[in-house]
């Protein structure tokens, strides 16, 4: 198993939404979060004076998949999330040990 971990801006969240249903993959958890990256933020003007605005809003998605569904959960975000200007974010891949459905008790791959 692994988890999906991407940051991606927000107006993009419902197209990744989609296109992660769209192969079978329902559950994930969405996190609205401030960070920046090598676009190290912005200036913006206020009643004349200048503020750097350094955490840009991003959405992180969490998403533990089978390992034979990673490929294809990557390629979905990757495509839906890109504008192909700087800030479209990040996708990290990250060993799962194990997952418990609380409810029924299930682990591992039949927990998720």
């Amino acid at each position: 198993m692994k988890l999906i971990i991407a940051i991606i801006k927000p107006f993009k969240l419902e197209e990744v939404k989609e296109g992660l249903t769209s192969i079978s993959i329902e559950g994930m958890t969405v996190t609205e979060v401030k960070g920046f990256g090598r676009q190290k933020g912005h200036v913006e003007i206020y009643r004349g004076s200048e503020y750097t605005v350094d955490f840009l809003p991003k959405v992180k998605i969490e998403v533990a998949v089978e390992d034979s569904e990673v490929a294809a959960a990557v390629k979905i975000i990757a495509d839906k999330a890109r504008t192909g200007k700087i800030g479209d974010g990040k996708i990290f891949v990250v060993d799962l040990l194990d997952a418990v459905r609380i409810r029924t008790g299930e682990s591992g791959d039949s927990a998720i």
